[in-house]
């Protein structure tokens, strides 16, 4: 497959019912750092080792949930290009003019089969790590809870997988890394940009444009035991884990912000090529694929998404 002039996932914006507690959550525990307000009351993060200005937006709302998530371009031409292509595709576009989301440039918004909102995006302000670009040591002083390093992926329930599937792969040119299986039916699919295992991921769900769970890198199996400890300290809603994935071998734990969106901080998979073959789970090892370890289902997991 020609490799794809998507880059990564750019940002996620979430719907919080509450603002304040969700920030002490997502600064204080998670370790992400506020960088931005805008006159919407829409508050900007990001993970101490991105370098663009922004990975997560919160505002606040009266239900929780996911209102897009934001993937980076190469170039404004290859926006250009992917807009005419959505068209093509079926898809109505809609640009975002520059700077409606502050420090990012224009974005080319559309909905996808499970009638997720997806943006992409060529331009956004560079910030930095804070530890320069020259004779840089490994992590700066000061970081706080979880120290999450950036917003990875995220996974979305939907109904119309066979039609994402074509879209991400025909369109925007991602690759199929593993899928979940049942005869000919496809339960879950996970997608990659890059050479990370995925960047986005699919359930299938009878209702449209759920949302599962915001993801977030560590760096060692130490830091995903540290980020247990720091759940149990502070009373966070852990949802399940710590424990390993066999799709995708992820090291995780999974737990809930204060308004119910489900959350995960997670250390290693592996690197992924264009040239590999999906790995395939079928729907009787299913227990083994999500929850490697108990090798059982854990509904709550399963059914709860915002």
């Amino acid at each position: 497959m020609a490799q794809s002039s998507v880059i990564r996932p750019g940002h996620i914006s979430l719907r919080v019912l509450d603002m304040e507690p969700a920030l002490v959550h997502y600064r204080e525990r998670m370790g992400l750092q506020e960088v931005d307000r805008d006159a919407h009351g829409r508050v900007y993060l990001k993970g101490w080792d991105e370098q663009d200005w922004f990975s997560v937006v919160l505002r606040e709302a009266d239900r929780p949930g996911m209102d897009y998530v934001g993937f980076k371009v190469i170039n404004e031409a290859a926006l250009n290009t992917l807009e005419r292509d959505l068209r093509a595709f079926g898809c109505t576009t809609e640009r975002i003019p520059a700077d409606e989301l502050k420090h990012c440039g224009e974005r080319v918004r559309f909905t996808i089969p499970t009638g997720h909102v997806i943006e992409l995006y060529a331009r956004k302000d560079y910030m930095g790590n804070g530890l320069g670009r020259v004779n840089p040591d490994p992590w700066p002083e000061g970081l706080k809870g979880m120290q999450a390093q950036r917003f990875d992926h995220c996974l979305l329930y939907g109904d119309d997988l066979d039609g994402n599937l074509k879209l991400f792969t025909e369109v925007l040119k991602f690759d199929l890394t593993e899928q979940v299986v049942d005869g000919d039916l496809k339960l879950a699919t996970f997608l990659s940009c890059s050479n990370k295992v995925h960047d986005i991921a699919f359930i299938r769900h009878p209702e449209k444009g759920k949302f599962h769970h915001a993801s977030f890198l560590l760096g060692t199996w130490e830091e995903v035991l540290r980020a247990a400890d720091l759940i149990s300290m502070h009373d966070i809603s852990l949802d399940l884990g710590p424990t390993r994935h066999g799709i995708t071998r992820g090291r995780t734990i999974y737990f809930f912000d204060p308004s119910g969106n489900r959350n995960e901080v997670f250390c290693g998979d592996y690197t992924w090529y264009p040239d590999h073959q999906p790995i395939t789970w079928t729907a009787d090892q299913l227990g083994r694929a999500i929850f490697y370890h108990d090798r059982k289902l854990n509904q709550n997991f399963l059914s709860v998404v915002t």
